[in-house]
């Protein structure tokens, strides 16, 4: 058995659909189910997406064409392939039952179209618009477990500190064991505004794999956060492995923006977003607060230790965050180098040199080893990279 690493970014939504109609509102009008997959293919260097809007029938009837067309294959073992890149069939979900303080996203990924269209055909009943991304689900979270259970799917709570429509942000008091059965999830995604040590403070998700995902409303915010996957090949089945840690199956590397650079990282007021320390109001006079995930997570911490299985989180922005990376000069490094994963992993400071100027170069390689400076963000900015002086 030989095992290999592949690049995984598994929350992207569809903006717009075959027929040119809005998927996830939102979303750009460029992120199409085709362009995804051949800009995670061509120039991201992503191996395996996750495409979060499949439960949409015309997005199906365009991977349907894809496939009759002899430009998508479905693998035996789950998954389907475009090009160098694998799809995983995903489902994005808002809870909000009786046991709910507020809205709760997840995501439910499923091994084939087949699966997917059943999944397609029960939430139907469940939804008001099943044409669209991220609706509103009507009944139990655990219910949604059992259904995603029986039909081989997996349960994975998305941007779980979010101040908005999340687990922690405003989801649960307390405990996931308020909404969720523990046994039924099968991974935590963290969120731009959280990274693996912020999430370790909490103990209830100490067995869960945690995943690392961009949540890309356009195709440049593809990867802007992702892992490595350690699996046999790229297929849902080995994926599912990997989340349980079993066979050496795992994730390997969490890459993500520092949390600083998140837009909810700091507490502020929702008028001025001045940073405030308290939700008695601001010093502008307003008294609408929005609470920063780093608070947040203060409330719910009951421990300072981390697992020993952990995967390492490593601090990385997307190219388009590095100051003066301009489109012309991204375009002349993918033409060097062929994709932002060989640029971002693989290029050396000599190489990157020899493409563009000193500066933008000692960035990247200053990014790579965490060193940018960073102004943080809040209240729904996000944080700003500032050059290397």
């Amino acid at each position: 058995m030989s095992l290999s690493c592949y690049y995984a970014d598994l929350h992207i939504h569809i903006g717009r659909n075959i027929n040119n109609r809005p998927v996830k509102i939102t979303g750009s009008k460029s992120l199409t189910l085709t362009n995804i997959l051949k800009e995670a293919s061509r120039n991201k260097g992503i191996q395996i997406v996750g495409i979060v809007d499949s439960h949409v029938p015309s997005v199906q009837v365009e991977l349907e064409q894809l496939m009759a067309k002899g430009l998508a294959t479905e693998h035996e073992n789950g998954g389907i392939q475009f090009e160098e890149v694998t799809l995983f069939l995903g489902s994005e979900i808002e809870i909000y039952d009786k046991n709910c303080q507020g809205p709760i996203h997840v995501l439910c990924f499923f091994p084939n179209l087949a699966i997917m269209k059943n999944f397609t055909n029960w939430i139907s009943k469940h939804i008001t618009n099943i044409h669209l991304s991220s609706q509103r689900y009507y009944g139990n979270g655990k219910d949604l477990q059992y259904k995603v259970k029986e039909l081989g799917g997996l349960f994975i709570p998305a941007h779980v500190f979010t101040p908005f429509k999340s687990l922690y942000g405003k989801g649960v008091k307390q405990s996931l064991l308020e909404v969720f059965d523990p046994d039924l999830i099968d991974a935590i995604e963290l969120g731009l505004s959280a990274d693996t040590a912020m999430a370790d403070c909490i103990s209830e998700i100490h067995r869960y794999t945690f995943l690392t995902n961009s949540d890309a409303h356009s195709l440049a915010k593809i990867a802007r956060e992702y892992q490595t996957l350690r699996l046999e090949n790229p297929t849902f089945y080995e994926f599912a492995l990997a989340l349980a840690h079993i066979q050496d199956r795992k994730v390997i590397t969490n890459y993500g923006m520092n949390p600083l650079l998140g837009k909810y990282n700091r507490t502020v007021c929702a008028e001025c977003f001045q940073v405030v320390k308290a939700e008695s109001g601001c010093i502008c006079g307003s008294t609408k607060v929005v609470k920063g995930v780093r608070d947040r997570i203060n409330e719910l911490k009951d421990t300072s230790e981390s697992p020993d299985c952990r995967a390492p989180y490593i601090y990385q922005v997307p190219l388009e965050y590095i100051p003066s990376l301009g489109p012309k000069t991204y375009n002349k490094l993918l033409a060097r180098f062929g994709t932002e994963m060989k640029i971002l992993h693989e290029a050396t400071e000599s190489e990157l040199k020899e493409v563009v100027k000193d500066n933008i170069a000692s960035a990247i390689v200053g990014m790579r080893k965490g060193v940018l400076p960073i102004t943080a963000g809040g209240g729904g900015k996000y944080g700003k990279v500032s050059p290397i002086k």
